[in-house]
């Protein structure tokens, strides 16, 4: 395959090289996105069974900073700090009137802030992973580019030779089609990881919605 790559003609060369730089970026991708999603979820699992465990939310904070690659913790995070914020004020203001009022835009604003986080998150985790989807339904298309190419160069040699025997058409098309194959074997990869990654990423989703929905209920049950 290297040496029919190497002998192409200058445009499917090019498109071989475009191809191979999709394929190196798209690997470079998917190998980084293994390790952070291998990371969140193991961090993920440890800090909620650190979470349930734990009595007291003030410990739990303070062990949330080991948990750092976890969307979880740094939803609960979020969601302590602005409780704290909430729960010093509703302390200054404790015997005045309106109180039931301030208490349900505190809830209102943890809510918020862990709600700005649990966006930030599935921000951060979808990085990088639209490089797939576009790795993916692109390089198809410009490896057929540099095939059709390099038949068109094929038969106007032929047409020059005037003969159009097996020996003689068989070295362009083979040369011309090593461009279909190379787009496939950037796309296909590349395809698979992206389908891959969004089923994480659905799955840290609802684990960070389901969570956001339990630490707001415990607050309103014993701290607000």
């Amino acid at each position: 395959m290297l040496e029919l790559a190497t002998h192409s003609g200058p445009v499917v060369l090019g498109v071989l090289i475009i191809l191979v730089l999709f394929s190196i970026g798209s690997w470079a991708v998917i190998i980084y996105k293994l390790l952070q999603f291998k990371k969140a979820f193991v961090q993920t699992n440890s800090f909620i069974n650190v979470f349930w465990e734990s009595r007291k939310l003030d410990e739990i904070y303070e062990k949330s900073s080991a948990f750092s690659e976890s969307p979880v913790a740094r939803v609960f995070r979020a969601g302590y700090i602005e409780m704290i914020k909430v729960k010093k004020k509703l302390d200054k203001q404790e015997g005045e009137t309106g109180s039931m009022g301030d208490e349900l835009s505190g809830m209102d604003n943890i809510t918020r802030a862990m709600k700005r986080s649990h966006t930030a998150e599935i921000t951060h985790l979808e990085s990088l992973v639209p490089f797939l989807a576009t790795t993916g339904s692109t390089t198809p298309f410009i490896g057929l580019f540099g095939t059709v190419w390099g038949i068109m160069v094929a038969f106007r040699d032929i047409g020059k030779m005037g003969s159009a025997n097996l020996a003689t058409v068989a070295p362009g098309i083979s040369e011309a089609l090593i461009a279909t194959a190379t787009g496939l074997a950037a796309a296909i990869p590349a395809v698979i990881a992206y389908n891959y990654f969004n089923s994480k990423i659905k799955v840290l989703d609802a684990e960070m919605e389901s969570f956001t929905s339990d630490f707001l209920n415990i607050v309103k049950r014993h701290f607000l």
